[in-house]
């Protein structure tokens, strides 16, 4: 082991130096003798004797900063002038090698200090952060350039060869529980690496590495069986280091695993939380949104590292602030069912719904939506109340329409959102447009739990009139919805909406395909025509039709009266497309 041992510097010039004998620097009174000048010398610094983190960012509104991937060395020194004022020991390995990144990261955690990346050559950004650390120890892991030292600075060379890197860790460690790294890399090794930072383990290299010992400070030979591993497939997992009680976060893009290490070492180590997201949807981990809630002192500076989307303006402050829906989670669908009582709140003649009391409603969809419970979803009772009535009668306003007052429909918000259920409100605008009846029940749009559900079936041109002809609506008109929609989910940081588009002709949806579909919104088709099972069958097989990649959901409808027979669930769960969404009448 090479080590860099500090040099005493000694202020030695003076025994050959002439001074003035009274003025220092100068001469003395009468003297006809040149002055001289004493030479100084810069003292050597001080360095870290224990590890001094930042001071916590000053409570109040949450900062928010973009922090790239793209320069591995300059970001994981971003990383540590977050969260160190100086470090004893200092860990710098290579990115080269993700293995030897997880190795090195659980020893920065073990020892409290930062992990910094450098290069074959010296980086300057790295040299810079190592002068303002001042360590004790910089550990230099493999071949990897630290360039120069603060004076005093030991250089520690550890083996690049995983399994005495490993040895290494461990004696560091200390402990006798050990966690193999997995062989696919990618975020599996940060999962496994952040385990046992937690848990005060060791690392090891994965089974099936196998390594040419190679000397001290080299690159070694390193053959996984089966080929180069692959990314992972699938969905990022929730991997979460550190409390946050220093109201630091890092939220890491999952492609950039070797920072994501760096910052959990930081985060384990300096209060600090990291966590894995999903570039391109902040909200597809909901445990991320808990982790930050849940933070002691709350939230107030949060780096998003690599490359995350720009709706992150919005969706962030949902995970700092929002609330989940029914069920857990952000988004909708998929991993979520609902299953739903239909109709008007005081009407019974309209539906199911208004057959009893709003806490009778709930009692008795319960059982209903047990029916539909499948393993890995979440099974969510639903009410889908008709806000807007078609009418016969033009009414006062002359749209054809009646439009249940906000107070007659708060029992039923209210009771359902006691009970942890969904809520449709459902439009039958007659002659007006569905945007206009919509703004109506913003109050309750706003809530977490409450979508909105169009029925075009009653959207009636300037001289129809209802039950002499199928209304429609073009998709200009729901585009017009979705929109104002999306708006309110951005502005009052909610979880994902849900849209419902009843159809059960292809022409009350003339232009579907030109639906726009808003990550905001969870655009649902429900199948809701009535008859028997064999004619609804072809009523669904015609409207799902080459829909595979539209971006919607599926809904269908049950009639308790009407149907004959009604569909089991059983029938329901074997439809394909599969359905997220099913209501009574």
């Amino acid at each position: 082991m090479r080590r860099h041992l500090a040099l005493a510097v000694a202020a030695l010039l003076a025994a050959g130096c002439s001074v003035g004998d009274g003025v220092p620097g100068g001469t003395s009174a009468g003297s006809t003798t040149a002055a001289t000048t004493t030479t100084t010398t810069e003292p050597a610094p001080v360095l870290c004797l224990a590890p001094a983190l930042q001071p916590a960012p000053a409570a109040g509104e949450t900062e928010v900063l973009r922090l790239a991937g793209a320069n591995a060395v300059a970001a994981a020194v971003a990383v540590s002038s977050e969260v160190y004022e100086c470090a004893p020991d200092v860990v710098v390995v290579s990115t080269a090698d993700l293995d030897r990144v997880a190795l090195a990261a659980r020893l920065a955690a073990a020892l409290g200090g930062p992990l910094l990346f450098g290069r074959p050559t010296a980086a300057a950004a790295l040299e810079a952060e190592l002068a303002r650390l001042i360590p004790q120890r910089v550990w230099q892991v493999g071949d990897v350039e630290v360039g120069s030292l603060p004076e005093g600075t030991e250089l520690e060379v550890l083996s690049g060869d995983p399994w005495l890197l490993a040895e290494e860790v461990g004696r560091q460690v200390g402990g006798s529980a050990v966690l193999p790294l997995p062989g696919e890399g990618g975020t599996a090794t940060v999962a496994v690496a952040v385990q046992a930072m937690a848990e005060g383990s060791a690392l090891e290299p994965p089974p099936s590495t196998t390594t040419t010992t190679s000397p001290a400070g080299s690159t070694p030979t390193t053959a996984p069986s089966g080929g180069e591993p692959s990314p992972p497939a699938g969905p990022v997992p929730a991997v979460l280091a550190g409390t946050g009680e220093r109201g630091v976060a890092w939220l890491v893009e999952a492609g950039e695993p070797e920072l994501a290490l760096a910052a959990a070492a930081a985060a384990s180590a300096g209060g600090g939380l990291m966590a894995l997201v999903d570039g391109i949807d902040l909200r597809l981990i909901p445990e991320v949104g808990r982790a930050l809630r849940s933070a002691p002192a709350g939230v107030r500076r949060v780096h998003l590292v690599g490359e995350v989307t720009d709706d992150a303006s919005w969706q962030l402050p949902l995970l700092l602030e929002g609330e989940e829906l029914p069920g857990g989670g952000y988004l909708m669908f998929p991993g979520r069912r609902l299953v739903a009582l239909y109709g008007h709140a005081w009407a019974p003649e309209l539906g199911v719904l208004g057959e009893q009391t709003p806490q009778e409603a709930v009692e008795r969809v319960r059982p209903i939506a047990a029916e539909y419970a499948e393993e890995g979803l979440a099974m969510v009772p639903a009410f889908e109340i008709i806000a807007t009535v078609a009418d016969a009668r033009p009414g006062d306003d002359g749209n054809y329409s009646n439009e249940t007052s906000l107070e007659d429909l708060r029992p039923w918000i209210e009771a359902a959102g006691d009970a942890g259920l969904y809520v449709l409100l459902d439009l039958q605008p007659g002659r007006t447009d569905f945007v206009t009846q919509a703004r109506l029940y913003e109050e309750y749009l706003r809530l977490p739990y409450v979508g909105l559900a169009l029925d075009p079936e009653w959207r009636l041109g300037p001289d129809q009139f209802h039950l002499q002809q199928y209304g429609s609506v073009t998709a200009a008109e729901i585009n017009e919805v979705s929109a104002w929609l999306a708006a309110l989910v951005r502005e009052g940081r909610l979880p994902q909406k849900m849209l419902l588009l009843h159809q059960f002709r292809l022409s009350m949806l003339p232009e579907r395909d030109l639906v726009t579909i808003r990550s905001e919104l969870a655009v649902v088709i429900q199948m809701d025509g009535q008859g028997t099972l064999e004619a609804k069958y072809e009523t669904w097989a015609a409207v799902t039709a080459g829909t595979e990649d539209a971006g919607w959901f599926w809904g269908w409808k049950n009639f308790y009266d009407e149907d004959a027979p009604m569909a089991t669930p059983e029938q329901v769960l074997e439809l394909d497309p599969r359905v997220v969404y099913v209501s009574y009448q």
